[in-house]
């Protein structure tokens, strides 16, 4: 029996403190803040784990800058809280990153008006990144080369924070920490109906893997479906006085348009900002922000001109990016808060990505709205908070739920590695050690995976060509990380999906044996269903 299968028995059987609908970032958190301080919790998620919005983001955690500009401070200063607490406590994947800003003449907002107000935002931050940096026509052409210049008058240069591997990895990791708190949480099972009764939320729910249906009942009951919080909460009778406008944002992968780890970023033709952002060895352009009456969401031909367009206006390449040259691409929408009266008006561009928690203390039930990466730690301790207005025990209100092992813990891993001279198993191209690699994809867990190399060198091999995953890392992956369709992996566990292309995804060597790994005796249906699926 697999770990998604033990944990579907205990949904069946159990009655949770709390029900968690939904498994992005806030489902995530809230797992793992409730869980880790003994609340008993479980989670369930339609489809895979940050398979919708929390999968498409620009890998940014970033303080709100943009909302300086609607003088949102409050906003900007909580944002700014947050993204520090976030390079603390992740500081393998969390990590500082400059932003490297061309300023165009006449643009609505002058250029020194904008560099002084990259001083407020670093004040706002309590100064913990580097300082901002007023850059020259001259010095930009010296470091950036690749600018297109000719319409600016300089630039400015500042610091936000980015997430080293992929937004959808980020967020596993708050339900790997849920399962190790003892959460009972599963994907691709759906909340079809829920129904308070008797002081019980009773949730009628379908794994859509076996196709059975089955009952799941809990104390009280958390609505963080994303986009869909306003739909399901119209199904069970639940009120708000907050609803979701929806803007679609797409990105673009690659391959590396500069050597540079850092951030080029600029204003776009509709004025909001645009970057061009590392990943690995590609690069991440975007961002479109477009407005829509619905979640659902796709890449359209104007969206691929319109980033196009704009980063072959901006940057002096070689030759002119076309769609020929597009690896991968990202689209989700954005669930923006509004009133229940209010669309967005006018100006919904410039609308927040704040988060709203929405209360309904008769019925034991919370509806997440909004929010994004930068402020989820916050959303875990608000939810909590509030669970606790319900009358549920929480046994160890005040245990830390987040962040890395501790340093003691760090340095025996980083000791162990180098007795074992893990690092001369790095691949010579590799863009860092493999210790590095291992402990930032894994932490504490990577333990397991050094002691299956100890036992066979082999199982230190790449396993699938033009990807940095180890043998040993998809067979950890597989006995603790639900998989449950090749997608899951190659899309969010990892980011492979997004840094090769279907071609060289499909004539890999190695990708057999993993689905072998993954799969079994199903591994070539598997397989097969996944390539079917990008047609």
């Amino acid at each position: 029996m697999n770990l998604r299968q033990s944990n579907i028995l205990k949904l069946k059987d159990t009655t949770f403190d709390v029900l968690i609908l939904g498994g992005g970032i806030n489902g995530g958190v809230s797992a793992a803040a409730l869980a880790g301080r003994g609340v008993k919790t479980a989670l369930i998620e339609k489809n895979d784990f940050a398979s919708f919005t929390s999968q498409n983001s620009s890998n940014l955690a970033w303080g709100g800058i943009k909302y300086m500009e609607t003088f949102e401070f409050p906003l900007v200063r909580k944002l700014c809280m947050s993204r520090n607490h976030l390079i603390r406590s992740y500081p393998s994947t969390v990590q500082e990153i400059r932003f490297y800003t061309t300023h165009s003449k006449g643009f609505r907002h002058g250029l020194w008006k904008l560099f002084a107000g990259t001083w407020l935002y670093w004040l706002i931050g309590n100064g913990f990144t580097k300082v901002p940096r007023l850059l020259t026509k001259s010095l930009m052409t010296k470091e950036e080369p690749i600018i297109k210049l000719d319409k600016a008058d300089g630039g400015f240069e500042y610091s936000d924070a980015f997430l080293h591997d992929n937004d959808a990895r980020f967020v596993f990791l708050f339900i790997r920490k849920a399962l190790d708190y003892g959460c009972s949480a599963a994907n691709y099972i759906e909340a079809e109906s829920s129904k308070f009764e008797n002081g019980i939320w009773v949730t009628n729910a379908i794994d859509h893997v076996s196709g059975e249906k089955f009952t799941i009942r809990s104390k009280a009951l958390i609505n963080s479906c994303g986009p869909y919080v306003d739909s399901f909460n119209e199904r069970t009778g639940i009120k708000t006085e907050h609803k979701h406008v929806f803007s679609k944002g797409i990105h673009l992968i690659v391959n590396r348009l500069t050597p540079n780890r850092r951030v080029l970023t600029f204003f776009a033709d509709d004025g909001r900002l645009f970057f061009v952002i590392p990943m690995g060895s590609k690069t991440c352009i975007g961002t479109t922000d477009t407005k829509l009456p619905s979640p659902e969401s796709e890449v359209t031909p104007e969206d691929r001109k319109f980033v196009l367009d704009n980063i072959n206006s901006r940057l002096q390449l070689d030759k002119a990016l076309t769609e020929s040259d597009i690896i991968a691409e990202r689209c989700g929408v954005r669930p923006l808060v509004v009133t229940s009266s209010g669309d967005g008006g006018k100006d919904w561009m410039q609308l927040s990505r704040k988060h709203a928690i929405e209360v309904d203390k008769k019925k034991h039930h919370i509806s997440i709205f909004g929010g994004k990466l930068t402020d989820c730690l916050n959303v875990g301790d608000e939810v909590t908070e509030e669970i606790s207005h319900f009358g549920i025990n929480i046994p160890f209100r005040d245990t830390k739920w987040y962040g890395e092992p501790s340093d003691d813990v760090k340095k025996e891993f980083f000791h162990q590695a180098k007795l074992m001279d893990l690092d001369s198993m790095t691949n010579p191209k590799s863009s860092e050690l493999l210790s590095t690699r291992l402990w930032r994809r894994y932490g504490r867990e990577a333990f397991g995976i050094l002691e299956n190399i100890r036992q066979d060198k082999k199982n230190a091999e790449v396993l699938i060509e033009g990807a940095e995953y180890l043998k040993a890392e998809i067979e950890y992956t597989a006995k603790h990380e639900m998989i449950v369709k090749l997608e899951d992996f190659l899309r969010r566990r990892s980011k492979m999906s997004l840094v090769l292309k279907k071609e060289e995804l499909k004539n890999a060597k190695g990708l057999k044996e993993a689905c072998d790994i993954f799969f079994g005796p199903d591994s070539s249906k598997k397989l097969n269903e996944y390539f079917e699926s990008l047609k």
